[in-house]
């Protein structure tokens, strides 16, 4: 397997191969130029196509920082705020119609626990590098998560979710659920009860 087939699959894989070297470096670099243009300026599209970043219609606020982009998929009609970070070392995956507050992370990597395995070393050709492993993100149709909530790696979080300010979701939330807190936990379903004006399409 190649480092990059090892990264997806969620194994241990060495991020200073040359492949994964370049993604990142493409990737950061179209950051870059896409947080230093106007929101109006329709370049911004066409980095984010270039980042390799799969959907149809979504707006990215900006600034953001992706570490590859290629391996991140999109839903219809999704907006991240300011200060969008997606560190896609495994694949996300987005739902349609999902909003994301300013200074949502969305987190894949993992590192070791022992640090041992988890402090960096110097490969036999002087290249100083880590182990490192990764695990998906899948955040479904519907959902809210509001400002500065981190997901860590190997979260879904189901359709029609909302998420509170600050929190840090380390597991799976069943959909329709209001969750919140450091590590998130489920408040309460989301019911009829929430409702706040009767749209003629609902």
């Amino acid at each position: 397997m190649s480092e990059k087939e090892k990264m997806l699959a969620g194994e241990l894989y060495d991020p200073s191969d040359e492949e994964l070297s370049a993604l990142r470096t493409k990737a950061h670099r179209l950051c870059l130029e896409y947080n230093g243009l106007p929101e109006t300026e329709k370049r911004r599209t066409e980095i984010l196509h270039e980042l390799g970043i799969s959907g149809d219609s979504f707006f990215l606020q900006g600034p953001v920082q992706f570490d590859y982009g290629c391996f991140t998929s999109v839903g219809k009609n999704f907006y991240a705020n300011f200060n969008f970070t997606c560190l896609d070392c495994c694949p996300v995956t987005i739902g349609d119609n999902v909003f994301f507050g300013p200074g949502v992370s969305l987190l894949t990597p993992v590192h070791p626990f022992r640090w041992q395995e988890r402090n960096p070393y110097v490969k036999q050709d002087g290249t100083v590098t880590d182990s490192e492993y990764a695990k998906p993100i899948n955040i479904g149709s519907n959902c809210w998560l509001a400002g500065n909530v981190t997901v860590c790696g190997g979260v879904t979080i189901g359709d029609g979710c909302v998420i509170g300010a600050g929190s840090v979701v380390t597991r799976d939330i069943p959909p329709d659920s209001l969750a919140a807190g450091v590590p998130c936990r489920v408040i309460r379903k989301i019911t009829d009860a929430d409702r706040m004006k009767v749209r003629p399409e609902f």
